[in-house]
């Protein structure tokens, strides 16, 4: 298992498809048919992901949107990036060590 820091690099699945509706997010792995929902702010997340070269820059870019102190995203972050790469919706593409 990898460990996820602001440094890891992470891209969306392949077979990943995602539709916005009212500021959420609904992703579908074509692979496994399963359907997996986003709040608004996880919408925001999933956004930057496919914006940013690693976590920092999606860590900054919410900074500038959300009212929240720096180690509470972080944490926050890590956590969602984190399902989302247990679940196959994303796959890092590089980590530090």
């Amino acid at each position: 298992m990898i460990t996820l820091t602001l440094q890891t690099r992470v891209v969306a699945s392949p077979d990943v498809v995602h539709r916005e509706l009212d500021g959420e997010a609904v992703l579908l792995d074509l692979g496994t048919g399963m359907y997996f929902g986003l709040d608004e702010v996880g919408t925001r997340v999933w956004s930057c992901l496919g914006e940013a070269t690693d976590l920092a820059r999606v860590h900054q870019a919410l900074l500038d949107e959300y009212d929240v102190a720096p180690d509470r995203l972080e944490a926050d972050l890590i956590g969602i990036v984190t399902e989302l790469a247990d679940r196959g919706l994303v796959r890092v593409v590089h980590a530090s060590p």
